[in-house]
């Protein structure tokens, strides 16, 4: 078990508070995910729906969902299906209440007046929203309550994506925080990104910046969504299912709300427009095509056929056999990042496109620190995380050279950020450095490099590499001394 202690405020008394027991409200696809993966944890959880049939529903759904939430069937035994008319009370027992209901601020708050007078005094209340400012959650709650407060964003799924995004207000306790992060990565095997109170924080508001990016992009271009698809996919480190199947994959409506979020939010974002939906997107939804839920979206399925829709007039038709030279070149490397730089750099139909979405995703990257994080690698961290990235943005920066970047995004009129380039007049050529068992990244904020705190439990091999300590290594493999008598292949 996780376990902590922290002085209650104005008060010489010691508190000691465990995770044991956990309050899941609302058992929909994302809520009954989330008590299936604590109790793959081994934790119990009381799984809270409006109606005992809705309760149900969710936790029976976990036996069904594809990939599996569970690591066993079994595990649905140590969760308990709850309403609020009937077992209000039992949100006594747990120490930590985490609300995953519909995203509607209204239905959030009357769920927290629902539970505040059964919530033990050290219990932790956490949402797991992706767009609603902890500011409008919290202004309702008494401050003893807003001092156990922050967001916890999980993404979908939550057994298989990494990333635990954490949002902490102006009044969090420290200690409170600190104990969700330790429980999110020793128990639930997360990593934690420490966000900001910002429009979609950190990996949604990259990575569909980056996603509208590139639909836009295509469109402009005349390419195709298997063109696309193909350049934007495993050949660069992405998932394999790139932009236009991830987009299905998610959902065209959620794809919608999450970038509505953005642009409503973002009044200060000099790149708000980039969130307004395309066409082909309004074209979509008005017809009530919203990815794999309805069987149609960018991609659709007729018997063994899977077509794909023209981005210009919405029809669906076979795909397109897609060549480019660019996509050659880059095949013909190992290391993603000679890949995404043979791409990048090719001076074909393929290489301008991916130069045009990859060069605009680093400037918004650059540009949205330290307002959606203050460290760069809780940024790359967030995309390799809980986008499937292989290299985040300032790691791909790093991987192309960042003068060769640079130089080409001013001889284009690109607008390279400032602390870009005072960064580079000092020298510094890179954002990382590794060196002697020390892994160090470039901090716009105070313009020196600092370095990256690493759990004491987990071993990075890298780190390991850069202290001398491998023994031998060719093309395909190193053997690595870690101590105590243990090599590492």
């Amino acid at each position: 078990m996780v376990r902590s202690t922290f002085e209650s405020i104005g008060k010489e008394v010691i508190m000691s508070a465990q995770i044991e027991k956990v309050a899941v409200l609302g058992a929909g696809v994302m809520g009954a995910q989330l008590a299936g993966h604590l109790a793959n944890a081994g934790i119990p959880s009381l799984l809270f729906d409006l109606t005992p049939e809705l309760a149900r529903k969710g936790i029976d759904t976990l036996t069904s969902l594809k990939p599996a939430p569970l690591y066993k069937p079994k595990n649905t035994q140590l969760i308990t299906p709850c309403t609020y008319d009937q077992d209000v009370e039992r949100i006594g027992e747990v120490d930590w209440v985490l609300e995953a209901v519909a995203e509607r601020l209204d239905i959030k708050e009357q769920v927290y007046q629902t539970i505040l007078p059964h919530l033990k005094s050290t219990a932790i209340l956490s949402s797991n929203t992706s767009g609603i400012p902890l500011a409008a959650l919290t202004e309702p709650l008494p401050d003893e309550v807003a001092e156990r407060f922050l967001i916890t964003h999980f993404f979908n799924p939550p057994r298989y994506m990494r990333l635990l995004e954490l949002v902490k207000g102006p009044t969090t306790r420290p200690e409170v925080y600190d104990q969700i992060a330790e429980f999110g990565r020793t128990v639930l095997g997360k990593g934690i990104v420490h966000a900001k109170d910002t429009p979609n924080f950190i990996g949604n508001r990259i990575g569909v910046y980056g996603l509208m990016v590139t639909i836009q992009t295509a469109i402009k271009m005349g390419l195709t969504v298997e063109e696309v698809d193909k350049l934007t996919g495993t050949l660069v480190g992405r998932p394999k299912s790139a932009t236009f199947r991830t987009a299905d994959v998610v959902g065209l409506d959620t794809l919608a709300h999450v970038a509505r979020t953005s642009y409503e939010r973002g009044e200060t974002d000099p790149e708000r427009d980039i969130f307004k939906n395309p066409p082909i997107l309004d074209q979509l939804l008005e017809s009530g095509r919203l990815g794999q839920k309805t069987k149609a979206g960018f991609y659709k399925k007729e018997g063994k056929d899977i077509l794909s829709v023209d981005l210009e007039t919405g029809e669906y038709g076979p795909q397109k056999r897609v060549r480019f030279d660019g996509y050659r070149l880059a095949k013909e490397h190992q290391k993603v990042g000679d890949k995404i730089a043979a791409l990048a750099f090719s001076e074909d139909k393929a290489g301008q496109f991916f130069w045009e979405i990859l060069s605009r995703t680093l400037i918004y990257s650059a540009n949205r620190v330290p307002e959606i994080s203050d460290t760069l690698y809780d940024v790359d961290r967030a995309m390799r995380w809980g986008f499937g990235w292989e290299l985040g943005p300032f790691e791909t920066w790093d991987a192309l050279g960042v003068e060769r970047v640079v130089d080409r995004m001013q001889l284009e009129g690109k607008p390279v950020p400032d602390w870009v380039l005072q960064m580079i007049r000092t020298g510094r050529k890179r954002f990382y450095t590794l060196q002697d068992g020390v892994s160090s990244c470039y901090q716009p904020q105070t313009k020196t490099a600092e370095e990256i705190p690493t759990p004491p439990e987990t071993i990075f091999l890298s780190l390991e590499k850069s202290k001398g300590k491998c023994v031998r290594r060719d093309w395909s493999a190193s053997l690595i001394d870690l101590g105590d008598g243990v090599l590492n292949v």
